[in-house]
């Protein structure tokens, strides 16, 4: 069942063609428009583990048409070209953030010719593109570049302070026969390399997406949010029910991921996502024995896999950016996307809800697009009917920096109480997603820091 899932999935999400020169964008605007108009403007950053994706992939047609905004979808370099560093002056990296810059200043020098208004502009994006979305509330470079953003199921807190350093120089050195010995010699032969070759092989090297240039990142973004030193625009954060249920899972070459085994696998592979959010392995039979329990059903243990790999990699930190952006005083808004889309009857398997990028093609009214870009089109018309309500939500919240208006379920902001919008066919508000896991993940933290004052102090009296 799962290789005929598989099979059906690939075939509806087709490989595109990618390039090395890639820094281009699209932009769409409502027929008619002009430099009068002053719509409001909504960039898009695609995802795709920061080493695939772009905007072939994306129609903003529909979304512009029926809620008049201009929608631009950009792109950036990808892999090596957009994240290689050598934590010095010879390459400091964050390459993909500053393609990013650049074309915001694009929009702010030319988006008034295709009918926008400059002064008004969201940032939203997926999975890795969201990540991007909240690197740049972080970044004081992004400052007055947009005015607003969305981050669909992607938030980018890495651990530590040290963050100069995004990948392991030696592995690259290896992959392309390079002298390792010097940062400079390194880059030298990386220049002399075959455009076409380095991106062949960035699927081959794990980097850290962004790192301390000094130039797009100054400090370590826990010291950002500690400070209150983002950018404190208005700011919605969402995430889906399922968010490891099929998409990730399923372009992933790790085995424990997309062959789910008993609870000894599990444990081997959530004990690689650990390092992420800074935990140590001593917590791993914590962390196991809270979200799996005493059960040996099977599909009891891959939903509870799930529901933890989701947690670890994207809930947590979303709740924790939440938590942070309210206290600057700046509106913010969260949901959880739990429709899981008609279109997938044969290619996912039947557990999966709301998966990760699923809200996306109703985003972009993908079931309203009629040329070869597909997002969204074996639809039933209550869908369409969704597509309807979160083109309405996102185009709202684009031209005021809130997402309610006339017909839609009031959309709370993101209070003291926690609440949020559950986004489905029907939208309900809610309060406090996945409140015992969010101590549960706060008690685990506490004792975390707990041990690590133990063990400073253990070290000072041994000196």
């Amino acid at each position: 069942m799962l290789k005929i899932a598989e099979k059906n999935f690939k075939e509806k999400h087709l490989a595109f063609q990618t390039s090395e020169d890639c820094l281009y964008l699209s932009v769409y605007s409502p027929a008619g428009s002009s430099k009068k108009d002053k719509l409001p403007v909504m960039v898009w950053i695609h995802g795709g583990n920061f080493i695939f994706g772009g905007a072939a992939r994306y129609d903003g047609s529909a979304l512009s048409a029926y809620e008049n905004v201009v929608v631009v979808i950009i792109q950036y370099r990808l892999g090596l070209l957009g994240f290689f560093n050598t934590g010095d002056e010879h390459a400091p990296g964050n390459w993909a953030f500053l393609d990013q810059v650049a074309a915001l200043r694009w929009v702010q020098g030319n988006i008034e010719h295709f009918g926008g208004d400059p002064g008004s502009v969201t940032l939203f994006g997926i999975s890795a593109g969201s990540c991007c979305v909240f690197a740049h509330v972080l970044s004081p470079l992004s400052k007055g570049l947009f005015h607003k953003a969305i981050a669909e199921s992607g938030i980018l807190i890495p651990p530590g302070k040290d963050l100069r350093l995004s990948t392991d120089l030696e592995k690259i050195a290896n992959i392309f026969k390079c002298d390792a010995s010097s940062s400079l010699s390194l880059l030298n032969c990386l220049r002399k390399q075959e455009a076409e070759h380095i991106v062949f092989n960035s699927k081959e090297i794990s980097f850290l997406p962004i790192v301390l240039d000094g130039v797009f990142l100054h400090k370590a973004p826990e010291d950002i949010l500690a400070g209150k030193e983002f950018n404190a625009v208005p700011f919605i954060i969402g995430v889906t029910n399922n968010e490891f249920g099929w998409n990730i899972r399923s372009t992933s070459k790790m085995t424990g991921l997309r062959e789910i085994g008993d609870r000894k696998s599990i444990a081997s592979t959530v004990e690689v996502f650990l390092p992420m959010i800074d935990v140590p392995s001593d917590f791993l039979p914590m962390i196991i024995d809270e979200y799996l329990g005493d059960t040996e059903d099977p599909a009891e243990l891959r939903d509870r896999f799930l529901d933890l790999l989701g947690d670890i990699a994207i809930v947590m930190p979303a709740i924790k950016a939440l938590n942070y952006h309210r206290e600057s005083g700046a509106p913010t808004y969260f949901f959880e996307f739990q429709h899981r889309p008609s279109s997938y009857w044969d290619s996912k398997p039947d557990y999966v809800k709301g998966d990760h990028g699923d809200e996306v093609g109703f985003v972009f009214g993908g079931p309203f697009l009629a040329g070869d870009i597909q997002l969204r089109s074996e639809v039933t018309e209550e869908e369409k009917k969704l597509s309807r309500t979160l083109m309405k939500y996102w185009a709202n919240f684009a031209r005021s920096g809130n997402p309610n208006g006339e017909g839609l379920v009031k959309w709370p902001s993101y209070n003291l109480k926690e609440e949020y919008l559950e986004i489905n066919l029907q939208q309900k508000k809610a309060s406090k997603l996945k409140e015992k896991k969010v101590e549960f993940w706060k008690k685990l933290n506490l004792e975390k820091k707990n041990k690590k004052s133990m063990e400073n102090r253990k070290f000072k009296l041994e000196l």
